[in-house]
């Protein structure tokens, strides 16, 4: 149960009172409707906060996510407007994903170059490249059965969820139950210490920005196939939304420690904050600026707490003063008023 308290267990308490909250101020929050199109809503966040998790664990970051999405979602329908068939699409895609997330972790683990400068020129170079490849039109009239899947429920539940349970249990197996996991949280707080434990950095790292890569691939393609329009402007800012939801949920801009489960309820509590804010009718410009405030607060409150409970450590392991010395005890003078023999004899 420890992996349950602290901030983990504040964002679980803040989305629940947020969810009540939501469901008795906001129309329509609370219907059955609304939370199928927070899933829909949440899904890419959530796919691709899973391995960008483990990344930032390292103390790296990925900021070309969206970027990946856009070029998967442009070639998807570049292929699809050449009369290639879905099936062979959507690998193609994927393998497309796997081999950007690996030019960038070539860049950051082959030349050592800094994650934030290098993944920051891929988000501009892939989204280009989705730009030379669809131009600014839109493909659509993709298949209706792999639309209405992603979009359609069985038993009142979204289809989406059950690969998103499924992706999820991995994910967190790995990070929190494996000598992989324990090795990316000791990468995180040292890499120097991590190599001297024998644990391949480099080799590890670049791997995570494969997966990272061919995740965020998939995600192009849900997104691609949700709303049936490939454009080479989807996903446009959501790297925004996934860092902020993995900060948010308690994993350290810094590295070394943060949990999935508490990313699972970062994820879902701006998901509904974003969806409230829509069914109220909020702009656009409005959401990018809680989305803001959100990722400020998600990197301040974690070590303003942490800051606090150092504070408080310190304190009670510090020794008390030491008792003041007791005062001499005075002699004891003598109430005889008589004079002493010596004064007497003389």
């Amino acid at each position: 149960m420890k992996r349950f308290t602290g901030w983990d267990a504040a964002i679980l308490a803040v989305l629940v009172l947020f969810v009540i909250v939501a469901g008795l101020v906001v129309p329509d929050f609370a219907t059955g409707r609304n939370a199928s199109f927070m899933v829909l809503d949440l899904a890419p966040v959530l796919l691709i906060a899973l391995p960008m998790t483990l990344i930032i664990v390292t103390g790296e970051i990925d900021l070309s996510v969206a970027s990946t999405l856009g070029l998967s979602s442009a070639v998807m329908g570049a292929l699809w407007d050449g009369g290639m068939s879905i099936e062979v699409i959507i690998p193609i895609c994927l393998v497309l994903g796997a081999v950007l997330g690996a030019v960038n972790g070539l860049f950051i683990t082959g030349f050592g170059l800094p994650s934030l400068a290098v993944t920051i020129g891929t988000l501009a170079l892939y989204r280009g490249l989705a730009f030379v490849v669809l131009g600014d039109r839109a493909v659509a009239q993709f298949p209706g059965s792999y639309t209405e899947w992603v979009i359609g429920s069985s038993a009142g539940i979204p289809n989406l969820v059950w690969p998103l349970l499924v992706l999820l249990l991995v994910f967190g197996t790995v990070l929190h139950a494996t000598p992989l996991g324990r090795s990316l949280f000791t990468m995180g707080a040292g890499v120097d210490a991590a190599r001297f434990s024998g644990i391949r950095v480099a080799r590890t790292k670049f791997w995570l920005y494969v997966v990272c890569g061919a995740v965020a691939a998939l995600a192009g393609v849900l997104w691609t196939l949700r709303y049936s329009s490939a454009r080479a402007d989807n996903g446009t800012g959501l790297e925004l939304a996934v860092v902020a939801a993995v900060l948010l949920g308690g994993v350290s801009i810094f590295g070394g420690r943060g949990t999935l489960w508490g990313v699972l309820g970062g994820v879902t509590l701006l998901a509904a904050v974003q969806n409230a804010l829509r069914l109220a009718d909020v702009s656009n410009e409005a959401l990018q600026v809680v989305t803001g405030l959100l990722l400020i607060v998600s990197v301040l409150a974690p070590n303003a707490v942490g800051a606090i409970r150092s504070a408080v450590a310190r304190r009670r392991r510090r020794p008390p003063p030491p008792a003041p010395a007791a005062s001499p005890e005075p002699l004891p003078v003598s109430s005889d008023p008589s004079p002493s023999p010596a004064v007497r004899s003389s």
